[in-house]
């Protein structure tokens, strides 16, 4: 018997307040720590699991790709990257696509391509807007695109060039934007996660892709964690028939393999060079062909109807449970990315879920996020509820 490791490691950087749990194993929806306890996996790994665990699809192709070449190098031609693309450009309507590694990595180029693309029009301070708790990543540039200040603190100066405005509010958009000829580009998530799971509204969507049309701005729309499938479509933003001109990608395209992407319309795809930007890791073959046999297995498996079913049947089982109870502000989101938002800061929720067998998130100090993978079955929903709602109930009915 292997013991739980203690909450923080003498040799690990204290940069994550962990749960005193190490994962040794999975299958399905379903994860073992060392010490042979289960849990339903109701985050997946921070929506990033599509398939789950030990897809019996996926693992041997990457075994195959792992006994051929792991990487090589951007200095050279990668077949995977022609084929992903490919399939991007396809599924998304767009032109070309950049590969990195992460979503940081995506949205960080995504900002440089809004700069340059304002410099290349001759604007010598382009500002981007940026929307209120908004989540693109911890590096100075995302950090300070990000609608955090507890994030931020510590971590001045920030980097300027950015305006911010609240969700869903298009006259608070032309308000700040006014007169503002450096304005180029909106960047924002369809569905924000680390805020707090907080959909943007079709009408505004199509509000803000009209608007930056007429204005010539650039739209940037943040799907690292609401794309790839989550809502039911292949991105959260074709729910409302718009395409945008960037689309940062990243988390569910590899099924666990680190993978990014910046996939770009014909107003961005040309803006780079060669030397404006570039990456040690990205686009190699391994994560190359993780992102296509994950597209290639949803296609087949049904991914997208499935997450928008049971996505749909989560939400309703949440709902019946949870809906009335005082506490209980809203219940929010679409497909398998949903939020359950709490009257007050529920962090020891998550704690609790895992020794009840759980694991989930807690976003926003009190904001339960529910992003499984995309494989999970309406069975194993209803097991979702039935461990979450009586636990959520026992907690409101503390005193706080």
């Amino acid at each position: 018997m292997t013991a739980l490791p203690e909450a923080s490691s003498p040799h690990v950087m204290n940069t994550y307040a962990r749960v005193p749990i190490a994962l040794s194993h999975g299958q399905g929806v379903r994860v073992w720590d060392v010490n042979g306890k289960q849990y339903l996996d109701a985050l997946g790994g921070i929506a990033v699991n599509t398939l789950g665990h030990n897809h019996p699809k996926l693992v041997p192709a990457l075994q195959d790709q792992v006994s051929k070449i792991i990487h090589s190098s951007n200095y050279y031609h990668v077949p995977g990257q022609e084929a992903l693309a490919a399939r991007l450009v396809e599924l998304s309507g767009m032109t070309n696509v950049f590969f990195c590694s992460t979503g940081l990595e995506a949205n960080e180029a995504a900002l440089k391509l809004a700069r340059k693309y304002g410099h290349d029009k001759g604007i010598e301070r382009p500002e981007i807007v940026v929307y209120e708790k908004a989540f693109h990543g911890r590096s100075i540039a995302t950090l300070s695109a990000t609608g955090n200040e507890k994030v931020q603190k510590g971590f001045g100066p920030l980097v300027e060039g950015f305006v911010r405005v609240p969700l869903n509010d298009i006259e608070a958009l032309k308000k700040a934007t006014e007169g503002n000829p450096n304005v180029v580009a909106v960047f924002f998530e369809t569905i924000q996660g680390e805020g707090g799971v907080n959909p943007m509204r079709v009408e505004y969507l199509k509000q803000v892709r009209e608007m930056c049309t007429q204005k010539d701005w650039l739209l940037m729309i943040d799907e690292v964690q609401c794309g790839m499938g989550r809502t039911g479509k292949w991105f959260a933003h074709q729910w409302a028939g718009i395409q945008p001109d960037v689309m940062p990608l990243a988390k569910g395209l590899g099924s666990g393999v680190p993978i990014g992407a910046v996939v770009a319309g014909p107003k961005a795809a040309g803006i780079f060079q060669p030397g404006n930007h570039g990456t040690t890791f990205g686009g190699n073959p391994l994560a190359m062909r993780a992102g296509v046999e994950t597209l290639r297995i949803m296609e087949e498996d049904g991914l997208l109807a499935n997450a928008a079913t049971v996505g749909a049947h989560l939400k309703a089982a949440l709902e019946r449970e949870l809906g009335s109870v005082p506490g209980v502000k809203e219940i929010r989101g679409q497909g398998l990315m949903l939020g359950v938002e709490l009257a007050r800061p529920c962090g020891a929720l998550t704690l609790r879920a895992a020794d009840a067998g759980l694991l989930i998130s807690v976003t926003a100090d009190s904001v339960i996020r529910l992003v499984p993978p995309l494989i999970m079955t309406a069975a194993e929903a209803d097991e979702v509820v039935s461990i979450l709602a009586p636990l959520v109930k026992a907690f409101l009915a503390e005193q706080p």
